[in-house]
């Protein structure tokens, strides 16, 4: 198994501190450094927007909050429990498969392809992990999920096909499946970046409903407009290391560092 050396968190039991806590996180594929020490908070309600240019490492941080990758060096921490590993005689080890998808139920993640079950309706597709996973019962499961589907404006599709969809409406179902695991924390990686320009708007709405709700939410995106309005925190990220954070309305409107500015004089 994977053995790091350990890194001594302020705070290890579970509400104890932010949501999401990343220190020295440095991430490799091969000889390609990817992650050259990400240091990140999020607190519990914050939404937190990651912006950058293709290939600064920000799907990967992403990835490996939830421990989809597995990081090189480093910690993450998630409502104060490490995530991935535990410790044992001052060093890291890598927790079993099992273990691990224990951990990934209560941190939700949404991804730019939609990824749903082509051959089950709407309904099924909310239905099935909670049913499969944290053993509901199907009828509970099946009301909770219509009432998620309603809140994200698709109660009238419940019967219908991913194939029937327009691509901000399979999000939209992608986003009420997450749900229905009840996270703690969402995952968000370039959730509108796949869709067509007039369907962005409508899987926005639906981020900006959660947000409001208090929902903890860590957002790969380049939607500017979105980390204005309803970003609580920007963090630049460039070549595997953060450029810039932030208040986002500050950021984007005063950038401090000449990366950033030459990234957002492009974008806005």
């Amino acid at each position: 198994m994977t053995e790091m050396t350990a890194v001594q968190p302020d705070a290890t039991a579970p509400g104890a501190g932010p949501m999401v806590r990343a220190e020295q996180v440095h991430k490799s594929f091969g000889p390609l450094e990817v992650l050259k020490g990400i240091d990140l908070e999020v607190r519990t309600g914050e939404v937190c927007c990651l912006l950058g240019p293709s290939g600064s490492g920000k799907s990967t941080f992403l990835r490996c909050i939830n421990h989809l990758e597995k990081i090189n060096a480093g910690r993450i921490w998630v409502d104060g429990e490490p995530i991935g590993y535990r410790e044992r005689g001052g060093k890291l080890h890598e927790m079993r498969e099992k273990e691990v998808a224990a951990q990934r139920r209560s941190i939700g993640m949404v991804f730019q392809r939609f990824n749903l079950f082509p051959h089950k309706t709407v309904l099924d597709n909310v239905t099935e992990a909670p049913v499969l996973v944290r053993r509901e019962k199907k009828a509970a499961a099946r009301e909770r999920a219509a009432q998620l589907l309603e809140r994200v404006g698709l109660g009238d599709k419940l019967g219908a096909y991913p194939g029937q969809l327009s691509g901000g409406q399979q999000q939209r179902v992608a986003i009420a499946r997450a749900l229905a695991m009840q996270p703690k924390l969402m995952l968000f990686d370039e959730p509108t970046s796949a869709l067509d320009p007039e369907l962005v708007g409508e899987v926005l709405d639906v981020m900006k409903d959660l947000a409001r709700d208090g929902m903890t939410m860590i957002v790969v995106t380049h939607e500017i407009g979105f980390a204005r309005e309803v970003g609580d925190s920007l963090v630049f990220m460039d070549g595997g290391v953060v450029v810039e954070s932030g208040n986002p309305r500050e950021v984007i409107a005063n950038p401090r560092h000449d990366r950033t500015k030459a990234f957002l004089a492009k974008v806005l």
